[in-house]
């Protein structure tokens, strides 16, 4: 892991070359992934079937999943991980029950009535990793918010297991979750199912949920044909430490973003060269006994850093240059510099607010902005899953008293038939 002085040089070369490992999707990836979308979408599932078995190795027991099978891995689940899911559920559905927006209606002393309805989609496609990469807790961060807003349907697929079955848990997530079917599909070809629709898939308004490049690349290149939650790169963390932070629980925190994948990065800002040292030896000790330790090794090798700075301010400048999805504030008075931090996806304050927590069990969405995106992108959300109409009412005096600026705007932008069709209302 690599040790930089802020100097205004080294540590913006390391920053742009964190860059490049979110460059443009690999030309054949794209190639391939288009031709499956293609194919999905003259075929159907035909060809989703298809590359199940081309890719997953054999076909599943069944293409949707019975309501009593998915009922069943809920009775018979480990009652312990029943019971955790059932509590983050209620964080999760605490936090994201304050994010609903309201409709409103503006009746003026003129007559006019001006107003926005928001109510939400109708069918969201809610795409779940089922192999080794299986994560319940994004079941629970997808589907959660989907509710509250009133999608009307939520429809999610995911990859069989190498024996043809679902994964048990993601099954208990879905059926605590309220998930209305299950279809046991996943990669490229699944995210074109859901975009166009088959015979058997329902063609849905938006899909969200993680996946590998070619489900990612499957998203990008259907935007516009369905809408998605975002364009996700490498999983982040920027860690903010001074004099005060616990190197442990740095190291440790550091650890838990780069067991994600090789292009994950994890970065500390620290005002302090003695805490920096000591964090890089805990990360020595503590990976040793971690099961995902060359993965953890090659992340901070390659796109790791501990970048050492003169100041808080200047430390909280570096993290709103690189716009984390993950920044984490082990700083001593942490919420003094919570207004100051205007890029981050998701922020953590605090020795105790651990990035493992955000991501299982307090409540915000672990969905979040990655690759610098948190400069303009937010996290996932209600309104993530809400859409907004917006109606006019006018009584013919109101339009009569508006009517010679409409017309003025409209001839001066020469568009004639605008204001004719205001005029005609009054000759």
């Amino acid at each position: 892991m690599k040790k930089i002085y802020a100097n205004g040089t080294d540590e913006v070369a390391f920053l742009e070359e964190l860059k490049k490992r979110s460059g443009e999707t690999n030309k054949k990836v794209t190639e391939t992934v288009s031709a499956i979308i293609e194919d999905v979408k003259e075929n159907g599932d035909e060809a989703v079937k298809k590359y199940t078995l081309k890719f997953d190795g054999n076909l599943p027991e069944y293409y949707e999943v019975p309501r009593d099978v998915i009922n069943d891995a809920l009775n018979e689940a480990d009652e312990e991980l029943v019971n955790a899911l059932l509590n983050a559920m209620e964080n999760i559905a605490d936090f994201h029950n304050r994010q609903r927006e309201q409709s409103f209606i503006n009746a003026k002393e003129n007559g006019v009535v001006l107003g926005q309805r928001v109510r939400g989609l109708e069918r969201v496609g809610l795409y779940v990793p089922g192999g080794t990469a299986a994560y319940p807790s994004s079941v629970l961060m997808n589907a959660i918010p989907a509710k509250i807003a009133g999608v009307k349907e939520i429809v999610m697929v995911t990859p069989p297991l190498k024996d043809g079955t679902p994964n048990k848990d993601i099954l208990v997530a879905a059926a605590i979750c309220g998930v209305d079917r299950v279809f046991m599909s996943g990669g490229a070809q699944a995210i074109a199912a859901l975009a166009y629709g088959t015979e058997e898939i329902p063609k849905c308004d938006k899909i969200v949920g993680p996946g590998n490049i070619y489900v990612a690349t499957a998203k990008k290149l259907l935007y516009g044909v369905v809408d998605i939650d975002m364009i996700a790169g490498p999983s982040e963390i920027l860690v903010l430490a001074d004099e005060t932070a616990d190197p442990k629980f740095a190291a440790a925190d550091l650890m838990s973003q780069a067991e994600h994948d090789v292009l994950a990065s994890a970065i500390m800002v620290t005002t302090s060269e003695r805490i920096a040292d000591e964090t890089l030896a805990e990360i020595e000790r503590q990976k040793e006994y971690l099961s995902r330790k060359e993965i953890i090794g090659k992340s901070l090798e390659d796109y790791g850093a501990i970048i050492i700075t003169d100041c808080r301010h200047c430390a909280v400048e570096l993290a709103n240059a690189i716009a984390p999805e993950h920044l984490e504030v082990l700083m001593e008075n942490p919420f003094e510099l919570l207004g100051s931090l205007d890029n981050a996806g998701s922020i953590f304050l605090g020795n105790y607010a651990s990035e493992p927590l955000g991501d299982y069990y307090a409540g915000p969405n672990h969905v979040l902005p990655t690759s610098g995106t948190a400069r303009f992108f937010s996290p996932l959300g209600v309104a993530s899953f809400t859409k907004r109409t917006s109606y006019i009412y006018y009584t013919e005096e109101a339009l009569r008293e508006a009517k010679d600026d409409i017309v003025l705007i409209a001839e001066r932008e020469g568009l004639t038939a605008h204001a004719n069709a205001i005029k005609v209302r009054f000759e």
